[in-house]
């Protein structure tokens, strides 16, 4: 028969050597093997690299679609510069911006 304290789950926080983060619950007691190098940390500094991944996956997002912001107005002003009417350089570039200054 199992006992409460067998069966309680235990909360393990770790930082691999990559970088990344993982949370892990076990109810036997031991932390899990890990399966790549890393170590056990604080709740606290699992969740401030936590934070830092998350914000930095955010910039990395916030960059990509800033270059491609930056290339459709580009296609856009090309298309419009070239005598392609306003409406159909939106709906072959794909921009959705103010119109072009001509």
């Amino acid at each position: 028969m199992s006992t409460a304290a067998e069966t309680e789950a235990t909360t393990y926080y770790v930082l691999f050597e990559d970088g990344s983060v993982s949370l892990m619950t076990s109810t036997t007691g031991e932390m899990p093997a890990l399966g790549k190098p890393g170590r056990s940390v604080s709740r606290e500094e699992y969740e401030t690299r936590q934070a830092e991944i998350r914000a930095a996956r955010e910039k990395y997002v916030a960059d990509l679609q800033a270059e491609d912001d930056r290339r459709t107005r580009e296609d856009y002003e090309a298309l419009i510069s070239s005598g392609v009417p306003e409406a159909t350089a939106r709906r072959l570039s794909g921009y959705t911006g103010e119109a072009a200054d001509n």
